[in-house]
């Protein structure tokens, strides 16, 4: 009974997978993003729980980020004790466990079908822990989403699903990353298809939707339904702010491009040893601390004083240019910190420093001053990350204020065609990482493929066999049915059965049909065997690529083995594999098309 019960179950997983592989998944994929968006509220609640504890300890008034009320000394060495703990617990690992944050889950969703590193999301708990709490100038954000795609990604890695519905997993973990820490469930869904998916279609949109939707629902049980900035008031937009919302918007577009650019000095800085890179950061911020220490942290306690007019103007240049300086010369100095928190931090100073520019040259011309701090903040996030939608979206959701997406689609467009025109930028994400080259989910051929897993293209009526047979194994091979026949090049049959060699070929089952009637017809009775690799017809050369693998993987894979054909192969212990099924370049081609 057990035992029927464990193939029963099995039974029903892999028909979970073979579904999964199609482009159509819908109903499982929701099911799974449910799980996704629940597990990554959890963690989420975990993670600022573990920043508020340490705040407890730290700070004098328990807040995350009362840097201001800490001694001039503690909160300068803060930021060098941060960094020399980032160094020492780094260090001693390989390179590529010190990528953190958005820039690894796109890295892995781009380039590794969305299976992320268990290094890398161990690490992101502790080095976001200490980056807030250590005064650096970073965000929750990034480390947010690196945990919710990198515990999402890990339910499809556990069950084995194919990496199709692995790369929605993440772009799920992604929305409830960003939906549960700024409440904002709209805006986490368009940040996840914009910046990391890169694509919109019904697939990718209705799991991601369900997922930020119950990562939103986790952490508003307990921290409440609060949004991250408490508006002091309705804003009431006028026509009349639209010239300066767009002189503004210039603005910070040349801001936001020359943040990135600032960020790009990394390449130059690689030549410094790594401890000493860090130490410039832990230093320079330490420095600026010491007379502005609003810098530090996330910022958004800095934002709730600039929305209530409580910061004064050198305060606000601080955070509109100091802060840029920090954060860009901390990432280019390899710490890996959060951008989008201290991204919006800059674009509310830096429209409070435009709203109170406004209101003495001009002030019958000016409406509400937050109109410009909102939009100063939409503007920045939009422009840095080249992803329009998203900002407007987490403007409108923060603001609880439907009236102002025209000014937000006018502020944000303007700020985000500055930044690409005058800075030749394609977004923080896209430049940093491959420079002027195209992404490769800007492809249009590879995201149609990314989107299907070989298993619901791929040809399973395939029989493995060796190349010498008994005709009357030819006979019982053939009243099986199979298309494809994959030749292994050993003369075990009982071995060829189980598993191909290392350079099996495909024959067409029907190419032996007609090989063995022709030997029926001639009277050759004296041969009692067949030679597969003798007889009349197209053999092609074969390479083996796993059934998780999607079109775009099994694509790639032909193109690299100069092959025609693929047999995929599942895993059913170490060591051991079995072979699902044959699929070719015609057939990838005839899907796309």
């Amino acid at each position: 009974m057990p035992r029927r019960f464990l193939d029963t179950s099995r039974l029903s997983l892999e028909n979970f997978r073979r579904e999964l592989a199609s482009v159509d998944a819908l109903p499982q994929l929701c099911l799974l993003a449910v799980i996704s968006g629940a597990l990554t509220g959890i963690i989420m609640i975990a993670f600022r729980e573990l920043i508020d504890l340490g705040a407890l300890i730290l700070m004098p008034n328990g807040h995350g980020e009362a840097f201001e009320s800490l001694p001039v000394a503690v909160r300068t060495g803060l930021p060098v004790v941060a960094v020399t703990l980032i160094g020492l617990g780094l260090g001693w690992q390989k390179k590529s466990a010190r990528r953190l944050g958005i820039s690894h889950v796109i890295e892995r969703f781009s380039f590794h079908q969305g299976v992320m590193a268990r290094d890398n999301w161990l690490n992101q708990w502790w080095v976001g822990i200490v980056s807030l709490l250590g005064g650096l100038s970073a965000g929750r954000e990034g480390p947010a989403i690196h945990l919710g795609a990198g515990a999402s990604g890990w339910i499809g890695e556990l069950l084995k699903l194919p990496h199709n519905s692995l790369r929605v997993l993440v772009g799920c973990g992604v929305a409830a990353g960003i939906s549960a820490s700024f409440n904002t469930p709209i805006a986490g869904v368009i940040f996840a298809m914009e910046v990391v998916m890169m694509e919109y279609t019904l697939t990718g949109f209705m799991p991601v939707m369900l997922a930020s939707a119950t990562g939103a629902v986790i952490t508003q049980l307990h921290f409440g339904s609060a949004p991250a900035f408490m508006m002091p008031g309705v804003i009431e937009p006028r026509l009349l702010d639209i010239p300066w919302l767009v002189l503004m918007a210039l603005a910070i577009g040349v801001m936001a491009g020359g943040f990135i650019r600032l960020v790009r000095l990394g390449e130059h800085l690689a030549r410094l040893p790594w401890f000493v890179r860090l130490l410039m950061a832990g230093m320079l911020t330490g420095a600026v601390a010491c007379f502005y220490p609003q810098v530090q942290g996330i910022g958004y306690d800095s934002v709730e004083a600039i929305l209530t007019g409580q910061a004064g103007v050198d305060v606000l240049l601080a955070l509109a240019l100091g802060k840029l300086f920090l954060t860009a010369i901390t990432l280019a100095c390899g710490v890996p910190v959060g951008i989008v928190g201290p991204t919006l931090v800059m674009g509310a100073a830096a429209g409070a420093l435009f709203g109170l520019g406004a209101t003495v040259l001009l002030p019958s011309m000016v409406g509400e001053p937050n109109l410009y701090v909102m939009m100063g903040m939409a503007a920045m996030m939009g422009a840095v990350l080249q992803a329009p939608l998203a900002a407007i979206m987490a403007l409108v959701e923060l603001t609880h204020s439907p009236d102002i997406i025209l000014y937000g689609m006018l502020s944000v467009l303007s700020a985000t065609l500055t930044a690409r025109v005058a800075w030749r930028t394609q977004g923080f994400f896209v430049m940093t990482r491959q420079g002027s080259t195209q992404h490769p989910l800007q492809q249009p051929l590879m995201q149609a493929l990314s989107r299907v897993g070989v298993g619901a293209v791929m040809d399973r009526s395939v029989t493995v066999t060796a190349a010498v047979i008994t005709r009357e194994r030819a006979r019982v091979i053939l009243d099986a049915r199979p298309t494809w026949l994959l030749i292994h090049r050993q003369t075990d049959q009982h071995k060829a059965d189980r598993e191909p060699g290392k350079a099996p070929l495909a024959l067409l089952a029907a190419d032996m049909a007609r090989a063995l009637e022709e030997k029926d017809q001639a009277g050759v009775d004296h041969e009692d065997s067949i030679d597969l690799m003798e007889i009349p017809g197209k053999r092609l050369e074969l390479a083996p690529i796993d059934l998780q693998a999607t079109l775009s993987e099994a694509f790639a894979c032909l193109d690299d083995q100069r092959v025609d054909a693929l047999y995929v192969r599942h895993i059913t212990a170490p060591m051991m594999h079995r072979v699902s099924g044959i699929i070719t370049r015609e057939a990838i081609e005839n899907y796309y098309h």
